[in-house]
């Protein structure tokens, strides 16, 4: 709907039929009136999403000409054709380009050279947008893959050593249920091996001849590590590793040498590793720290002097972590008795993400001021007096993401990314000899983008209880502060997951047309190391939401923000944010979009037998044992805490096959506010049925996704216009 439609024009909004049921716990009896909406296999839920399909798209259709011109925005901004910067392994450079009007990517290899001379070896050919690559390999190419489907999605690339073969896993349906398919590289056929539903994560052995795979169990938790010996029956494939503990998360990868199969089990409060020798045969799992001690620590080998090491990321007596380094027949020790060296120590103002490590170098992923970057040491001296001290690539700007986007165990030089609100991504060599950054690449932006037209800054809200909360806020450098101003307000808020700097050609469409964006990192997240995500959970989890609000209220008085014309957008577990901020104070914002949101959270966590749910207890804690747990969820839990107000316009945007968060919470939700709002404004709900937990796949229909929610935030906003630069 737009300001102008005239009230008697607006269509009359689907009707979700009540079936009562109760729900009981802890003493509290909760009735649910439409909890049947889980019914996917009842043809009335599906009418029931086809008719408020159609509601969304007759309430919006005055949008329809914004959404059009957002997405040629982006289009158009977009070089389309476009090739990654090749990433040498062993003998050949792979890479990825995309090509105009086609939706997925192509999978791309060249083979490499060896002259002895370092630096030209491990310099990238020369790759242009357009022009044929000489000696060219395609790999893969996801749009003839797709060719026919309603949905495709890679869960997975994988190479074997000598380079002869691909695995790769493809989802047609976007409910994360992957097919594990072979590919021959030099005769470029299929192998007969296919294993159906399987999970994220591949990995070949050494020698080539077995796939490493995960499973998930009926809950959609990853349990089990399997193995399939390429040209045996998928029925012999062997169970490596079977998690039993419901609220434990299993995943595996192989060391940097390939030597070992690091099958990590694990919360985000502890965690476990079994080890497997792949260079013995026979060899069996090993433990290095039991899940007993509650340590929450990731494991990297490596050798030193010929002695085999274990690298340490952990929080023993660390709550932001620090990296150790202990010998492996420490391990066989009690947890007490052991020796662990300190590499790097702990630091309050530190958080250590993580760790890698090449043949050279250790490659440390840390967060300081609020952003992540990356340090590298040598491992000569390493956990000695004679240990060097970390060096640090220099970068100018404040606000910026640097990660680790490649290291090769036997590369000297390491991969990084790096971008920031206003820089398009760059690919940087780091080499680590000298410590001299090559760019490689920055991602063009067409249509004459120009970063000095826009400002990115960092502002300071205080919380109602005194916390200062960090606000990154982005403008074009000729709005005046005069509090006249639209704005909207992005945050997420939850598994230590940080809103990091980045630069988006969707978002240029929304300050373009004079909107303040603005990225509140609360409470719940990681910007601020461990402290932060631990004051935004379990029964602290309400900071979170009044965080939001109080960036809000500091927003308004900055002076640069309209308090009428605030639009708030979050997703997933943002999107629960969406739903708690909308019933704490609905006043305070002229629209919420609510992506694949976790609104009835209480529902879910409360059954077990619900995808992820058992996972979530270390997030949100367990209220099915615990009735404090319970007393708390229930006050903020969305779906339930919705009350006589006059909510803003509201959409709440999902997918059928999304297993992450269903779609049911958010269609039970929507008709819930329509029951309770005392308001007028429209509030919808738009499902993809063909989509997953990040709407529909390819890259023009996500923009299309993007245009839609961009188009319903700035038309309530009344910002539909791109305002012409007053230094043009």
């Amino acid at each position: 709907m737009t300001a102008e439609t005239p009230v008697d024009a607006v269509p009359r909004p689907p009707a979700a039929k009540k079936m009562p049921v109760e729900r009981t716990h802890h003493g509290d009896t909760f009735t649910d009136s439409y909890e049947w909406l889980r019914e996917k296999d009842n043809p009335e839920v599906t009418a029931h999403l086809t008719a408020e399909n159609a509601y969304t798209e007759a309430v919006t259709r005055g949008q329809e000409q914004l959404r059009e011109r957002i997405f040629s925005e982006i289009k158009n901004r977009t070089q389309e054709t476009d090739l990654s910067v090749p990433a040498r392994k062993k003998g050949w450079w792979y890479y990825s380009r995309t090509e105009e009007g086609k939706q997925y990517g192509i999978q791309c290899r060249v083979a490499a050279v060896d002259t002895g001379d370092l630096a030209a070896d491990w310099t990238p050919p020369e790759v242009v947008p357009g022009r044929p690559v000489e000696g060219e390999q395609v790999l893969l190419d996801g749009n003839l893959l797709a060719e026919g489907k309603p949905f495709f999605s890679l869960g997975g690339l994988a190479v074997s050593e000598d380079g002869s073969l691909l695995a790769y896993c493809e989802d047609n349906a976007g409910d994360e249920r992957f097919t594990l398919r072979v590919k021959d590289l030099e005769s470029g056929e299929l192998l007969p091996d296919e294993v159906a539903n399987v999970f994220y994560g591949l990995g070949f052995s050494p020698d080539g001849t077995r796939v490493f795979y995960t499973v998930v169990d009926d809950s959609w938790r990853p349990f089990q590590v399997k193995v399939h010996t390429l040209g045996t029956p998928v029925e012999e494939d062997e169970v490596l590793y079977q998690e039993d503990d419901v609220a434990m998360w299993t995943g595996f990868e192989l060391s940097a040498n390939r030597t070992q199969l690091l099958i990590s089990v694990g919360s985000s409060e502890y965690s476990e590793y079994r080890v497997l020798d792949l260079t013995t045969p026979g060899a069996e799992l090993t433990t290095l720290i039991s899940r007993d001690e509650r340590i929450l620590y990731e494991a990297e080998p490596v050798r030193l002097g010929g002695v085999l090491h274990y690298v340490l990321t952990h929080n023993r007596e660390a709550k932001n972590s620090m990296v150790s380094l202990v010998a492996a027949s420490e391990f066989a020790r009690p947890l007490k008795d052991q020796q662990w060296t300190t590499v790097v120590p702990h630091d309050d103002a530190v958080r250590v993400n993580g760790a890698a490590v090449t043949r050279t170098h250790l490659v440390l992923s840390v967060r300081r001021d609020t952003t992540e970057r990356v340090q590298v040491l040598h491992l000569e001296g390493l956990g000695t007096p004679a240990q060097a001290a970390p060096a640090e690539p220099a970068f100018e700007e404040a606000l910026i993401t640097s990660n680790l986007a490649n290291a090769e165990f036997d590369s000297p030089i390491i991969r990084l990314s790096y971008t920031s609100f206003l820089t398009p991504p760059r690919i940087y060599d780091y080499v680590l000899a000298t410590g001299e950054l090559a760019l490689r690449k920055e991602t063009e932006v067409l249509g004459g983008y120009r970063p000095e037209r826009y400002v990115a800054e960092r502002q300071w809200a205080k919380a109602a209880d005194g916390t200062l909360l960090p606000l990154s806020v982005l403008r074009r450098a000729d709005l005046r502060q005069d509090g006249s101003n639209p704005a909207l307000v992005y945050a997420y808020g939850s598994y230590e997951v940080s809103m990091d700097p980045g630069f988006s050609v969707a978002r240029l469409s929304l300050l373009d047309r004079g909107i303040v964006y603005v990225v509140a990192h609360v409470r719940g997240g990681g910007e601020m190391g461990r402290t932060w995500y631990e004051q935004g959970k379990k029964l602290n989890k309400k900071n979170t939401f009044t965080d939001f609000v109080d960036a809000t209220d500091h927003l308004v008085g900055s002076g640069w923000v309209d308090p009428r014309r605030i639009a708030a957008m979050g997703g997933s577990a943002g999107g629960l944010l969406m739903g708690a901020v909308a019933n704490l104070a609905p006043e305070k914002y002229r629209a919420i979009v609510a992506q694949v949101p976790f609104v009835d959270a209480l529902t879910t966590i409360l059954d077990p037998e619900l995808p992820l749910s058992a996972l979530e207890w270390e997030e949100w804690g367990n209220p099915i044992t615990d009735p404090e747990v319970y007393r708390y969820m229930k006050e903020y839990t969305p779906y339930e805490n919705v009350r006589a107000a006059e909510y803003p316009r509201i959409a709440a945007v999902t997918s059928f096959n999304d297993t992450r968060v269903l779609y049911v919470e958010p269609a039970k939700w929507v008709a819930e506010l329509r029951e309770k709002t005392t308001g007028s404004e429209p509030i919808v709900l738009k499902t993809e049925m063909d989509g997953g937990h990040g709407g529909a796949s390819g890259r023009y229909a996500r923009w299309k996704d993007v245009a839609w929610d961009y188009a319903f935030a700035a038309d309530a906003l009344g910002a539909t216009e791109v305002q012409p630069f007053t230094d043009a």
